[in-house]
């Protein structure tokens, strides 16, 4: 049987489940996305708002002006941009003695309109999977990254024969509280001695 913690900071949650006995040794560690109603509903507005102007102006004017049509390609794209497949959940499944499986899960909003009211339903989408064998990975690394506005936390894996860290939250940037838990268990899957510093 599996036992399970969670911890909710912001918009993340937190899921670490631990198997007990050889055949359940698999210590899985989730970021999971917390999605708001509000979102979804502001989501809705925001794309009548954007399709309704330039049919406005369209029925309004009562021709196909230029403006009209590069108009209308314009709301296409921003809807596409803000439609994109938003990221669900990633996860870690570290499988002592074998590797590490990186896990990113998609989902899919259906907008959908009934008496007047916006809703946003979330559709399973595809799963995105990483496998990477416990002997190609140094170590793992827990890097501070500082832009010019923002400031977050990155978990990485130095991978042998790679030029490049590789990412393991590839689309999410989880708080430094959920990514120490996860930097410990992958230190101690690999056997690294150096990573016995406590973060806080």
């Amino acid at each position: 049987m599996a036992e399970a913690l969670a911890i909710a900071v912001g918009k993340y949650t937190y899921v670490h489940e631990v198997g007990k006995g050889p055949p359940e040794a698999i210590d899985a560690h989730h970021i999971v996305v917390r999605r708001s109603r509000e979102k979804g509903f502001n989501l809705c507005l925001f794309t009548l708002i954007l399709f309704a102007y330039p049919t406005f102006l369209l029925f309004r004017q009562g021709k196909l002006d230029t403006l009209h049509i590069w108009s209308l390609v314009i709301m296409a794209l921003l809807m596409r941009l803000f439609l994109k497949k938003p990221v669900k959940k990633e996860s870690v499944l570290i499988l002592p003695a074998f590797g590490v499986q990186l896990e990113t899960q998609y989902g899919r909003y259906l907008l959908l309109l009934y008496r007047g009211e916006c809703f946003a339903i979330c559709l399973n989408g595809k799963t995105v999977r990483q496998f990477v064998p416990i002997s190609r990975i140094l170590k793992p690394v827990l890097t501070e990254c500082v832009t010019p506005v923002t400031c977050y936390w990155s978990l990485s894996l130095i991978i042998r024969g790679e030029e490049e860290l590789m990412l393991v939250f590839k689309e999410l940037r989880p708080p430094v509280k959920m990514l120490a838990p996860i930097w410990k268990a992958l230190c101690a899957a690999i056997e690294c001695g150096e990573c016995t510093e406590t973060i806080t």
